[in-house]
């Protein structure tokens, strides 16, 4: 039998992302899935990510259960960043911005202009410096960095420049390409484009999370082509429980209808069209006393929340609380408020129809959708025509698409998804979860992390008797 090794020790991986648990950015779940399923299978990772002062006193919240759902073999570094462009508080400024604010200004503009084009760069550089003194103690076999924001990939870029170690990059989110608008980001002559180009050269692969968007860099970077994939988002098995043993809720025949939005409300999303479309469906009287519960953030940040709010109607006082005000008509939308991670399955079972609400074109596929297919409940779409996320979907036996943000349609696709959530049956559920087993995380990070080894030089070796060895 042949039992040799190459490296007895387990392979280790320079995990470069920013947004880290207790983060509860959008992009979260896929990085801290992705850090598991590697320490899971024998890795030993090192994440890289944001400093709490970041979380706390910029974004303004984190999930701390979400924290504890990370596999305690990970170690977790959190290099600093420079808070200079959300720092408002003139007690907080340095003595030399202090003293000369406008220079400290144009100082900084210019790194941003000429160094790197994200208000994340000296954390890229942090990062750089905290990797090499782990580097110098035990040294790394691959860099994995995923954006936004891509200052990761400018580090991991920088990291392999200094000491040869191969990277990888994970396009969670697009660097150059608008997604929302289906257009270049930048004008041509940008600093974006350069850097994009640099990092891509000499990367030993970039991953995507549909076709569409590899297509696409895969067009303007074809000497890179060959070294791309496609990894989509998924839902984690690990925070919910297949609707296959899930029954039905007895009392539904005799209550109103709850609809249900989960996750971060942003300015990208047709967050008008819903509360209109909404408006209409509440006058067919299947739907005349339905609820349309909105779960998650209004925005990423502190500042905003006001506006979305208004968006769909709602009203928020001084402190940022939803105004109860008896003198308004009732719109049937209630805001219910941020959900921790581990808390999910439990909306998705209170809720009898799940609103999938995105913004963008045809190079969007949110995350969330997973999970609400994981559920097994009707879904219906309100987004515009022709998004990835319906390939995704496509299939799925539950799923209500009007294929249009025109009022009238979506409200059509509103009833009829209620009058089945009426006379929905384990049966159908299970059927609908079935469709959602091909997409668990575990599943679809399989061929990262064996790209991953054959990259790290430490791919596993089959051996006579049917076992696998590093």
């Amino acid at each position: 039998m042949n039992s040799s090794r190459r490296d007895a020790r387990p392979p280790r991986i320079l995990y470069l992302s920013f947004y880290f648990p207790p983060s509860r950015a959008s992009g979260v779940y896929r990085a801290r899935a992705t850090a598991n399923h590697l320490a899971a299978r024998g890795w030993d990772v090192t994440v890289c990510a944001a400093p709490m002062s970041f979380l706390h006193d910029v974004i303004g919240s984190v999930d701390e259960e979400l924290a504890s759902t990370v596999d305690p073999r990970i170690t977790v570094e959190r290099p600093k960043l420079n808070h200079f462009v959300w720092e408002k508080d003139l007690r907080k400024y340095s003595g030399f911005r202090a003293r000369m604010p406008l220079l400290a200004q144009r100082l900084y503009q210019f790194n941003q202009r000429k160094l790197f084009p994200e208000h994340y760069a000296s954390w890229g550089r942090s990062a750089v410096a905290r990797a090499l003194r782990l580097h110098t103690k035990r040294r790394f076999d691959v860099v994995l960095a995923t954006g936004n924001p891509f200052a990761s990939f400018a580090a991991a870029w920088l990291f392999h420049r200094l000491t040869g170690v191969p990277y990888v990059v994970d396009y969670r989110d697009s660097w150059t390409l608008d997604l929302f608008n289906d257009r270049p980001a930048f004008p041509d002559d940008h600093l974006a484009w350069k850097w994009e180009r640099r990092v891509l050269s000499r990367s030993a692969g970039a991953v995507f999370v549909n076709e569409p968007l590899r297509r696409w860099h895969a067009e303007r970077y074809p000497d890179v082509a060959d070294r791309m994939m496609v990894v989509p988002n998924g839902w984690d098995a690990d925070l919910m429980s297949p609707a296959g043993e899930a029954g039905v809720d007895p009392g539904i025949a005799s209550r109103p209808l709850r609809f249900g939005y989960l996750g971060t409300l942003t300015n990208s999303q047709p967050v008008e069209e819903l509360a209109a479309a909404w408006t209409r469906a509440r006058t067919y009287p299947e739907l005349a006393d339905a609820e349309l519960n909105i779960h998650g953030h209004l925005g990423f940040f502190k500042t905003g929340k006001r506006e979305l709010a208004n968006r769909l109607g709602l009203d928020l006082d001084s402190d940022g609380q939803l105004i109860d005000d008896p003198t308004t008509p009732d719109l049937g939308i209630h805001y219910r408020g941020p959900v921790s991670k581990t808390e999910v399955a439990s909306v998705y079972e209170h809720n009898d129809v799940l609103v999938f609400l995105a913004g963008g074109g045809r190079y969007v596929t949110s995350g969330k959708i997973f999970e609400y297919m994981a559920s097994g409940k009707p879904i219906v779409s309100v987004h515009a025509p022709g998004i990835a996320a319906q390939d995704v979907l496509d299939g799925y036996p539950l799923w209500f698409n009007a294929d249009s943000l025109d009022v009238e349609a979506v409200a059509n696709s509103m009833v009829e998804a209620g009058k089945v959530a009426r006379g929905l049956t384990a049966e159908q559920r299970a059927a609908a979860s079935r469709h959602a087993q091909g997409f668990t995380r575990d599943t679809l990070l399989a061929a990262l992390e064996a790209r991953l080894r054959v990259i790290a030089g430490r791919e596993r070796i089959t051996v006579s008797d049917g076992q696998s060895a590093q």
